[in-house]
């Protein structure tokens, strides 16, 4: 059903209107009729119509001011104007209001039916493209909580790609590069403690997750995680580095009205820990800290930064200096790595003279760390006196300055071990399956057998050996008993049956059709080609 708005101050018009369009579009339209400027714009707000006829001399408010209120509104409407009047300046207005036609009186009912059809087709496309963004939005506000989740989960245990990441952040509309982490958890009146009973407590919160992530939406523009036991992480995205005094306490009575909210909405007792600002790769230990805020108050809310529960560092330090220079190592990029440590050195020579010993403790910590974090991460083999100059190194140095190379290439070996020791080691294990393949290619062999001997399972080391061969097992296999067989059938006289078995095949026919399904020849063919 179209609703179709008739503005004119002659009955007469108004009715050859309504006649053609009942005898045209009989049961397609609900007509409404006006006189004047006035009543159009007012009728317009009530009826909403699709599609309107203006007169533009009408009494009062003319016909081109009244469809500029009227879009003002109701922005979709398809105007079509009839006017006596064969104007130019009426006809560009009406191109400037981007009205769908001008027709000058007299009309024939010719054209009030075409113009009509062509209104009730792009009202048509307008419903359609409004229906498919509706349908749009909808999927997407039920993928919704799924994406949170998953932006939630990858930021705080940094598992995606940076271009997952940048997807997640497009996709909630996140530009900013800090945030906070809140822990929202069932709370109890135990002090100390987040929950009576951790099962419980999860349970009652799943049933209400979604009044929960309602209230939480409505409280701020937030990315809301799903429960993990008995606990709700909720990201907070922020514009700067810290929180201001002014705004934490803010933050906090925020928090304490969304409990008593909460509260009353759920009839469950709830707990909120807010964690520090910080950047996005670094969200875990701002969970870390709400999580530790709430262990260690027994109030409602507890804010990180009002509790003893941080390393807190002096003014001077370079904090965010030390982050660079541990994201960068962990990243696997040597020359960002080895830059930041060279800077990270200079600071501490820059402070401290050549003699302190806590600039040689602090280089010998760093190196170590840094070396742990590679020892973890990049597939290395540990050996226990490995490091054993490095004390005598470092006490016995001349200077600080004579220990920065040594930093500083510690901590680059370091970076490239993250990535290049493990696919060395990866590396190393295909080259011993491929050297077990050779000694055994005679035998029944298998996928599973030599991921056996591995110690991987099979779904892995097929993947790892294609990755690193260029070619899956099996084809590894049939070309190195292929080779093998061409060697065995120009160099000697053996039978065909003899020379299948000594290549790991049981059936002489399989084996011919696997051999000329490779050199496009049978055993035979090929003998006799290459005796001549």
């Amino acid at each position: 059903m179209y609703r179709v708005m008739l503005a004119d101050d002659e009955g007469i018009v108004l009715d050859s209107l309504k006649m053609i369009i009942n005898r045209n579009f009989s049961g397609q339209c609900q007509i409404e009729t006006a006189k004047t400027g006035r009543d159009v714009i007012e009728l317009a707000e009530t009826f909403r119509p699709d599609v309107a006829f203006m007169d533009i001399q009408m009494p009062g408010i003319n016909g081109i001011e009244a469809i500029r209120e009227i879009q003002k509104s109701n922005p979709s409407v398809e105007f079509i104007i009839l006017s006596a009047y064969d104007k130019f300046d009426y006809a560009k207005e009406a191109i400037n209001l981007r009205v769908l036609e001008y027709i000058n009186k007299p009309f024939g009912a010719k054209n009030i039916t075409e113009v009509l059809a062509k209104a009730f087709k792009a009202v048509d496309s307008k419903r359609k493209k409004r229906s498919d963004d509706l349908k749009i939005k909808e999927k997407l506000e039920n993928l919704m909580p799924a994406i949170e989740n998953g932006f939630i989960y990858a930021i705080m245990f940094q598992d995606q790609r940076i271009e997952d990441m940048d997807h997640y952040r497009r996709l909630l509309g996140l530009y900013g590069d800090w945030g906070c982490m809140l822990a929202l958890a069932v709370g109890d009146d135990h002090p100390g403690s987040s929950v009576p009973n951790t099962v419980d407590a999860g349970v009652r919160m799943q049933m209400n997750y979604a009044r929960v992530r309602e209230i939480l939406k409505g409280t701020w523009n937030c990315v809301v995680g799903a429960v993990i036991s008995n606990k709700i992480p909720v990201f907070l995205p922020m514009d700067q580095a810290k929180m201001g005094y002014e705004e934490r306490i803010g933050m906090i009575e925020v928090c304490r009205e969304l409990v008593q909210k909460l509260k009353q909405m759920t009839d469950i007792r709830f707990r909120i820990g807010i964690g520090s600002a910080r950047k996005l790769n670094q969200s875990m230990d701002s969970y870390e800290e709400a999580l530790k805020a709430l262990a260690n108050s027994t109030g409602s809310v507890a804010h990180a930064d009002d509790l003893p529960i941080q390393c807190r560092y002096d003014k001077e330090y370079p904090i965010e200096l030390e982050k660079e220079l541990f994201d960068s190592l962990k990243s696997g990029r040597s020359d960002e790595c080895e830059r930041a440590a060279a800077r990270y050195f200079d600071w501490m020579l820059d402070n401290y003279d050549e003699q302190d010993v806590s600039v040689r403790l602090k280089t010998l910590e760093f190196v170590l760390f840094a070396e742990h974090e590679a020892y973890l991460d990049g597939g290395m083999t540990y050996h226990f006196s490995d490091r054993g100059n490095y004390l005598p190194l470092v006490v016995n140095a001349k200077s600080n300055s004579s220990l920065k190379p040594w930093f500083v290439g510690k901590f680059g070996e370091s970076c490239r071990n993250m990535t290049t020791k493990k696919e060395e080691h990866e590396n190393q294990l295909v080259v011993r399956a491929q050297a077990y393949i050779q000694e055994n290619y005679h035998k029944d062999l298998s996928l599973d057998e030599v991921s056996r001997q591995m110690d991987l399972s099979p779904y892995y080391f097929s993947k790892l050996f294609k990755d690193e061969a260029g070619c899956n097992f099996v084809e590894y296999v049939t070309n190195l008993r292929i080779r093998k067989a061409k060697e065995l059938l120009v160099g000697n006289d053996k039978s065909m049956k003899e020379i299948c078995g000594a290549v790991g095949y049981s059936d002489p026919n399989y084996f011919s059709r696997i051999f000329k399904k490779n050199t496009g020849m049978t055993p035979t063919e090929f003998r006799e080609k290459e005796r001549g």
